[in-house]
């Protein structure tokens, strides 16, 4: 699920689009994935909305990086992540968007979609009946003590397109379990040994 919404995400990224356009992407892509494991229900485009993704997504989908890992931001993340075009969104989950502005070419940002399954904020939405048309909460109870998952990406805003940086790293499942039944090697590769 989250992989799927890392891809998408990056494929997306070109100059001229807003990056709270790639934000909601991801978010869709997640609720897909969820929908498909019978974690989530309803209309995919009428749950973000709702903003029903942010009992698992509850952050933004990445931020600049530059000279600071997020880049500028003890100037203001409003004055560096958004413009007179672009707000910043007030509520739970959408408002932790460090970014939402329109790409630039030359621009460097993480691309860090995740899940996360956390046990107040479940019994919280649960006991309150927030969005109970789009969360099968008999089932994600089945989940709480998974914890999360992150994958993140650092990508480079090109005249026309992006640029993943840095080596790639295993995340596939299929890669993910390589890597894991021959720990030394991926050492090697990295050249730790």
């Amino acid at each position: 699920v989250v992989l799927n919404a890392n891809m998408a995400a990056i494929a997306a990224i070109k100059p001229g689009l807003k990056y709270r356009e790639v934000h909601f992407l991801a978010c869709r892509t997640i609720v897909d994935g969820l929908k498909e494991l019978g974690l989530m229900k309803g209309d995919t485009r009428s749950a973000v909305d709702a903003r029903a993704h942010t009992l698992f997504m509850p952050h933004g989908l990445g931020h600049m990086m530059g000279m600071d890992v997020h880049d500028m931001e003890g100037l203001g993340e409003n004055h560096v992540g958004y413009d007179e075009n672009t707000t910043r969104a007030t509520e739970f989950g959408n408002a932790y968007l460090r970014l939402g502005k329109e790409l630039k070419p030359g621009m460097v940002l993480t691309v860090e979609p995740g899940i996360y399954f956390i046990p107040a904020l479940i019994d919280q939405y649960r006991k309150e009946g927030t969005f109970d048309e789009f969360i099968n909460f008999d089932l994600v109870e089945t989940y709480k003590d998974f914890g999360g998952i992150r994958i993140e990406d650092d990508v480079l805003v090109t005249e026309n397109s992006h640029r993943v940086l840095g080596k790639p790293i295993p995340k596939t499942i299929a890669e993910i379990e390589k890597t894991m039944a021959e720990p030394r090697e991926w050492l090697k590769w990295e050249g730790f040994i």
